[in-house]
């Protein structure tokens, strides 16, 4: 998203530089940036949640019944697989993710929100970006896995 009293003109000259997805959303400084933060909220959110649900789940062995229980929420067809692929966004992505949700707490609390999950979500990333050797996994329990020994070894 581009925003800014010149962000047409740069539309025009940076589309054939390859930039094809991007579009100009408004002329007001600081509304496209705004859009993406509240945005990442959400995604960021998920991830952080997802991560920390599964790992819980998988240390006391519920990690298939929760998966499940997401379906009648969210109809989602492959929870398993979208789980490993936010989760590994975390875990590959965490520290920058972080910087990237600590600006979103600073614009959430511009509008005059306090911006608790923001802040935790966070924490959730940086922590996650510790744990990228999981990586390696293909299948969500084993990388699951991978990060709950991990946290046992750094525990002793």
């Amino acid at each position: 998203l581009l925003g800014g009293p010149h962000a047409r003109a740069f539309l025009a000259r940076a589309a054939p530089l390859g930039f094809t997805g991007a579009e100009v959303f408004s002329d007001t400084i600081g509304q496209a940036a705004a859009a993406k933060l509240c945005r990442s909220v959400m995604i960021k959110g998920i991830e952080a949640l997802l991560t920390e649900s599964l790992l819980a789940a998988r240390r006391h062995g519920v990690e298939a019944t929760v998966l499940a229980s997401l379906s009648d929420l969210l109809p989602i067809p492959d929870w398993p697989a979208t789980a490993r692929y936010m989760i590994a966004r975390s875990l590959e992505h965490g520290t920058r993710r972080a910087e990237e949700m600590r600006e979103a707490a600073r614009t959430v609390e511009e509008a005059n929100v306090e911006p608790l999950m923001s802040e935790a979500i966070a924490e959730r990333q940086a922590w996650a970006g510790g744990f990228s050797g999981a990586l390696g996994r293909a299948d969500l329990g084993r990388m699951l896995d991978d990060i709950n020994t991990e946290i046992e070894r750094r525990a002793r």
